[in-house]
Formats: C-alpha cells, sequence, structure tokens
C-alpha cells in the first residue's frame, strides 16, 4: 500500500473509532441525562403512551386514565374523589409534573421500574403493550370519608388516623383541597389555567398545601400528653391520682409572670389525671418547669419530634427546641411558645399511648403489585421507638379515658367502646389576635382490649364566634367519626 492511502486508512481508522468512542459515550455515559432532559419529548411522549398504573384504596381504583385527542400525549391521569384523596395521591400531570404517591412511586405507576423488568419482557414476548403495576395504600375509605366530610363542615383543617398496632395510615385528610383531575392534561385554556388559580399567590386558603403532612401547628393541650408521658417516664410522678406539687397560681421560675388557667377549674396541686380531665396549665407548666428541658425534650424526639418523617411522603419536622430557660420549657410543655406540630405527630403521639407505649412507623403503602397483581413488595409494619414503657401507657391511657368519660372530650363518647382523648385549643396569630386553632387527639379500644385506631385533628375554623372554639366542639366530634368508621369496617 503505497503512503498516501494508508495515510487515508488511518486518517478512516481514527474516525471509525471516534464514532465508536462517541456512540458508546452517548449511550452509556450521557443516557441518562439525555433521557431525562426536559428538551427530550420523546420520553414524555413515551411516559403517557399508555394507560398508567393505579393507586388503590379497599381493593378498588382511586385513580384511572383516560384517552385523548388532539395532542401526543395518548393518556392522561383521571382521579375519583379528585379533592378528598388528593393528600394521599397527589397529581400527575403531562404540563405540570407529579408529587407525592404518584410522583414517589412514578416507575411502578408508568411500568418503567426495574422490578417490572421480568413482567415487561413476557408482555413484550406476548406483544401485549406495556402497562404500569399498582399502588396499594393502607388507607380505609370509610375513615377518609367520614374526615373529609367532617372537615367541610368545619373551615380548615387536617385528620390523621392510623392504626396504632402496626403504624398504617388509615385516613389523611386535608382541607381546602383540589381536583387532580383538573390539570392533569397539558391545555393552555384548561389545565394551565385551573393550575393557575390553585397557586397560594392567586389563592390565599393554599388548596394545594397538604395540611397533614406539611403544616405545623402549635398543639395546644393536646402537647400535655407528651408531658404528662416524660413526668410518668422520668419518675417526677408515679401514681396518676397522687397529688402533685403544683401551686395555684403558679410563677414560672426566673420570672415574676404567673401561668394561668383557664377559668375557675381545680388545678392547686391536681393529681394528673384531674390535671389532663381540666387541662391544667399551672400542672403541666410546671412539670416541664421541673423536669429540664433535657428531659422533655428527650421524650418528644421518642415520640417522633424535631425529626421529618416519610410515610413514603415526607412530613415536615415537628418542633420542640433545646436550650430554652425554665419558663420558655414551661410553656413550650403546654403547647405553646415555639412547639409546634404536624397532625400525623399528633396521632403518633395518641397511637404510642395507644400501643402500650410502643410507637410504630407510620406508612400508607401496603403493596407494590404488577399489572396483572402479583406482588413485587410488601411492606412490614416497623417498630419506630418506645416513648414509654407499657406500665406508663396503661396509666396514661386511664388519665386520657377519663378526659372522654367525664372531662372536654365527652363529644368523642362511642358506645360500647373505651375511648381516651385530649382536647386543645392553641394560640394562633400576633397576640392570640386570630382565632385558635381546635385540636383533638384520641384512640378507640374494643372490648378485647385491641386499639384498632388512633386520631388527630385540627381545624381552623375563621368562621366560628371566638368564644365557641375548643377541641372538644369543633374537633371531637370529627374524630369520633373517623374511630366510628374504622371500628365498623373492623366488623
Amino acid at each position: 500500500m503505497n503512503k498516501p492511502l494508508r495515510r487515508i486508512a488511518i486518517f478512516c481508522g481514527l474516525l471509525v473509532l471516534a464514532l465508536l468512542i462517541r456512540d458508546n459515550w452517548i449511550q452509556y455515559v450521557q443516557a441518562d441525562e439525555l433521557r431525562t432532559d426536559k428538551a427530550n419529548r420523546r420520553v414524555t411522549i413515551e411516559r403517557y403512551g399508555t394507560p398508567r398504573g393505579n393507586i388503590i384504596v379497599d381493593g378498588k381504583a382511586i385513580t384511572g386514565s383516560k384517552e385523548t385527542s388532539g395532542t401526543d400525549f395518548k393518556f392522561k391521569r383521571t382521579y375519583k374523589d379528585g379533592p378528598m384523596w388528593a393528600p394521599v395521591t397527589g397529581y400527575a400531570s403531562q404540563a405540570f409534573g407529579a408529587n407525592q404517591l404518584e410522583s414517589i412511586e412514578d416507575g411502578i405507576l408508568t411500568g418503567n421500574d426495574d422490578r417490572l423488568f421480568f413482567r415487561n419482557t413476557l408482555d413484550m414476548l406476548t406483544g401485549k403493550e406495556r402497562e404500569g403495576g399498582n399502588v396499594v395504600t393502607t388507607l380505609n375509605a370509610a375513615a377518609q370519608k367520614a374526615a373529609y366530610e367532617g372537615l367541610k363542615d368545619r373551615g380548615k383543617g387536617a385528620v390523621v388516623a392510623l392504626e396504632p398496632s402496626t403504624g398504617k395510615i388509615l385516613a389523611l385528610a386535608s382541607f381546602p383541597s383540589y381536583d387532580p383531575s383538573s390539570f392533569a392534561g397539558n391545555s393552555t385554556t384548561t389545565d394551565s389555567k385551573a393550575w393557575t388559580k390553585l397557586q397560594k399567590k392567586n389563592n390565599p386558603d393554599d388548596p394545594m398545601l397538604n395540611r397533614a403532612l406539611r403544616e405545623v401547628y402549635p398543639p395546644g393541650s393536646t402537647f400535655k400528653v407528651v408531658t404528662a408521658a416524660a413526668a410518668l417516664e422520668h419518675g417526677l410522678y408515679t401514681d396518676a391520682d397522687a397529688k402533685t406539687d403544683s401551686p395555684d397560681p403558679w410563677v414560672m421560675e426566673g420570672t415574676t409572670t404567673k401561668l394561668p388557667n383557664e377559668g375557675t377549674i381545680p388545678c392547686k396541686n391536681a393529681t394528673l389525671r384531674v390535671a389532663l380531665k381540666f387541662s391544667c396549665n399551672t400542672v403541666f407548666g410546671k412539670v416541664g418547669s421541673d423536669l429540664g428541658n433535657d428531659k422533655m425534650l428527650e421524650t418528644a424526639k421518642k415520640f417522633g419530634f424535631t425529626e421529618e418523617q416519610f410515610t413514603p411522603t415526607r412530613t415536615s419536622a415537628s418542633v420542640f427546641s433545646d436550650d430554652m430557660n425554665p419558663s420558655q420549657t414551661a410553656l413550650s410543655s403546654i403547647g405553646q411558645f415555639n412547639t409546634a406540630a404536624t397532625p400525623l405527630q399528633m396521632a403518633m403521639v395518641a397511637s404510642a399511648v395507644a400501643n402500650n407505649g410502643t410507637l410504630m412507623k407510620p406508612y400508607m403503602i401496603d403493596e407494590l403489585q404488577t399489572n396483572n397483581l402479583d406482588a413485587i413488595e410488601k411492606t412490614d409494619p416497623e417498630e419506630m421507638s418506645k416513648p414509654l414503657s407499657a406500665e406508663n401507657a396503661q396509666k396514661l391511657q386511664s388519665m386520657m379515658e377519663t378526659v372522654v368519660e367525664d372531662g372536654t372530650g365527652k363529644n368523642a363518647q362511642i358506645s360500647g367502646v373505651k375511648v381516651g382523648g385530649k382536647t386543645g385549643t392553641a394560640q394562633h396569630g400576633v397576640d392570640n389576635s386570630e382565632n385558635p386553632y381546635a385540636w383533638f387527639i384520641s384512640y378507640a379500644k374494643l372490648d378485647d382490649g385491641s386499639a384498632p385506631v388512633a386520631v388527630a385533628v385540627v381545624v381552623e375554623d375563621q368562621n366560628a364566634v371566638r368564644d365557641d372554639i375548643s377541641g372538644g366542639g369543633l374537633a371531637a366530634p370529627i374524630a369520633k367519626s373517623v374511630m366510628e368508621a374504622v371500628i365498623k369496617s373492623k366488623k
């Protein structure tokens, strides 16, 4: 071969080598980057080219898929009772992406998850079109309906119900809510307008806020359950019916400020049972001050405070501060100062007490399935912590049951069922200038000793007469209806 031909051959070989290197670089190194690039419309077209798998409650789909026209996105998401289930499902939109379960389990629902490889291969060999898998939730449809309907009658707020023995989320309601179907497509005339109207800057009620998981409220007197647990666990008091060292009035340590009680209630040296029944600020404020910040924080953390929770949807961390002085600790121990909690967090508090001191990790996905209902993955209940001993939990149960039997929680009574609870009215606004939040946390216990449900309810009723706002009046009836729904479904 003469010299010019050899040079041409070498040059061509280098070009081929460069082409191979570039091809492999694109296919392997840049594959994920190119696949997820916003400009790569083919991926989005493929994503909406087949029906999406479903999210399941009580064996029935609460989602669906609808074939569209006039667009290269063939299918869009539909929802049954969308506003009721939005805090659980989130949304899947051709124009605005996805969130919550729709996003977290997107791979299963679209059929792209690696765990569906074998199923997809079989479908390809048989000529069957690829389908997404299903997400089976732990939710109870009757409990969810009771929670949502109860909130609709009261105004803004949220409800969370848990199964204490497992941590399963049975209800997760937030109001006001939104219909994910209204912006599931990519139309600029309908979907985009619906999306814009739902944004907080255009709608001050913020209907897309998941109040059950993402909003932290001052828990008010419901936090006294945590303070009572701390008193028992740290040995400050061991008998629910023994008198406490609690003067009334009580001046907070390091200040000249008296901590007031509401009305003329019997709080002087009251027992823990009486103090919880009448919601004595002086008793529980002094308990927190006597225990100190470190011990109160330790107990709060065992109940889940200070850390985000993943259900798998991320939940905002509830707040109990460190480095507080005695008076700040006292206020925090009655659910004021800067103590703040999500409704999920307070449901976890009630759940741990009901489950004899063991807190189970909350979760809402029971099982992931292929399109032919074969199980891919099942969630096993997981112990999260032990905030208090079984003996102390039973003492606290007895105290909470007194609140419902003969105290501020009477509106949660259920015939033939033992109910424990705690009301709360939390200050809201600068100098408590706005209507307070009404809280109620509770659990129901059956004759066999099992506790099928624990509930937390918070109501933001801006239209209520201020003097009529109370956890027992506004929130307890909602908790009762949710507990009744769960109990009925167990029969």
